[in-house]
């Protein structure tokens, strides 16, 4: 069974090589707007959200935040994967858990899809 996954990024650019190397390993929804990512979320399940930080409409740390919000109980596996990784905002969201894993782009993508499977791993136990 794949594992359904949404990917936000507003670089379009990113969203087609992430679903060209991961989609015969996962499901993959892809935008990139926030905004029609919470839309996405809220009709769909998924067991994975992975969003970049800097964005124009939204961080994504608020985003995360956003969907840690209405999402009540235990909301999916929450990921940025990101090239800013030393911002306040991410530890923020960290010790809020807003998100479970941090990736810092570049990243190999076979070591992307080992990170992904332990953090949908780790999340669902």
């Amino acid at each position: 069974m794949k594992h359904n996954i949404i990917y936000i990024d507003d670089e379009t650019e990113n969203l087609r090589a992430f679903k060209s190397v991961f989609r015969r390993d996962y499901n993959i929804f892809t935008t990139a707007s926030p905004s029609e990512g919470i839309d996405f979320l809220r009709k769909n399940k998924v067991d994975l959200i992975i969003t970049d930080q800097r964005m124009p409409e939204m961080t994504g740390t608020e985003f995360l935040e956003k969907v840690y919000k209405f999402m009540p109980g235990k909301p999916p596996c929450r990921m940025i994967y990101s090239g800013y990784s030393k911002t306040q905002e991410i530890e923020q969201a960290k010790e809020k858990e807003w998100m479970s894993t941090f990736i810092s782009k570049p990243c190999d993508p076979e070591d992307l899809k080992v990170k992904i499977d332990i953090a949908i791993h780790n999340c669902n136990n």
